[in-house]
């Protein structure tokens, strides 16, 4: 990205988040105390008017208000309107979604629930880490024959350059990379970003984004790309491996992507559970806490990585591999490096 758009997409995102969050939360608490009803009306137009992907999960919100509207009187404790609240925002079918109080936080899970694991840390830990396996800050790192095995079990869990330099040195014994990110849940672009800086050779767009701005449904600002540059210290541009599952999801759903523009890069496992949302923070009269997707975020065929990106090899993991020791993903994976 070059430095206009950056600045202008920093200007953008700042204005927004400024103008609409107050840096990570609205502050619109104040001594007057409102009714269920009031509190329910204001989430519910808060959600109408910034939420991001109403068009592309054919929500129809206005039909949700009257179910729920129907539900919300002045009879029910909190807990009963924690639940009915909390299941309003579930109809947005979002990871990213959640209202959090001191006593519970609604979420919603469906992205997984549904679909196998296709992983097992046990498996995992017993199998290819063993006892002797290498921990570089967050990363956990294992010689597979000829391959370095990494598992990065959230994006979340600082990446350092010295992490990454370590990586690099350990590279020099071996001829590919086998990256295990599933069951990662995300966190830190940043941390994708200094984590695939060191297996690509040039600045690539790998995705677009816009940012709700407005009150109307297609209140967006302009279409931004995204993109992922080398690292200016030692890299790796041979092969790499990398494993997703369902539970990848958010930054490293983005991470994936990234992947997605790289030729030496590959794909294994299942799709991910998507998230490519950036939240937004909002705040009920009564204390309560809400976040929900505040952008969209799609790639370069104008998919919304919303909705998982694909592998390019579909590996489910298979029971009676499982059974005798063996995780097929890393085999299938361990048996493209090899090519």
């Amino acid at each position: 990205m070059n430095n206009i758009a950056i600045v202008l997409k920093t200007f953008i995102f700042a204005t927004v988040v400024f103008a609409i969050t107050s840096c990570e939360k609205i502050a619109l608490r104040n001594d007057e105390q409102l009714s269920n009803i009031e509190l329910f009306d204001f989430l519910w137009n808060d959600l109408n008017q910034r939420y991001s992907f109403f068009d592309e999960k054919n929500i129809d919100w206005d039909s949700i208000r009257v179910v729920y509207d129907a539900k919300i009187n002045e009879e029910v404790d909190q807990f009963e309107l924690f639940e009915i609240l909390g299941d309003l925002m579930g109809e947005l079918q979002d990871g990213h979604v959640n209202l959090l109080t001191t006593f519970n936080r609604s979420r919603n899970w469906e992205w997984y629930e549904n679909y196998p694991l296709n992983y097992s840390h046990d498996l995992i830990e017993q199998f290819y880490l063993k006892t002797d396996f290498r921990i570089v800050g967050p990363l956990l790192v294992q010689s597979l024959d000829d391959h370095l095995y990494i598992n990065y079990r959230s994006f979340a869990q600082a990446i350092s350059l010295e992490n990454m330099d370590e990586v690099m040195r350990l590279m020099e014994q071996h001829k590919g990379i086998i990256l295990d990110i599933r069951s990662n849940g995300g966190g830190s672009l940043g941390n994708a970003h200094r984590l695939i800086a060191r297996f690509i050779d040039a600045s690539k767009n790998y995705a677009f984004e816009r940012i709700k701005v407005g009150p109307e449904r297609d209140a967006f600002s302009p279409w931004i790309p995204l993109s992922i540059n080398p690292s200016e210290s030692s890299r790796f541009t041979g092969k790499v491996a990398v494993l997703i599952n369902r539970r990848t999801y958010s930054a490293g759903s983005f991470f994936a992507q990234m992947c997605k523009v790289a030729p030496n890069i590959q794909l294994f496992g299942d799709q991910t559970g998507g998230g490519g949302g950036v939240p937004a923070f909002g705040e009920l009269h009564n204390g309560w806490t809400y976040r929900f997707s505040s952008t969209q975020t799609k790639d370069l065929e104008d998919y919304q990585i919303e909705f998982g990106v694909l592998p390019d090899t579909f590996v489910a993991l298979d029971p009676n591999a499982l059974n005798n020791g063996e995780d097929n993903i890393i085999t299938a994976a361990k048996d493209w490096l090899n090519e």
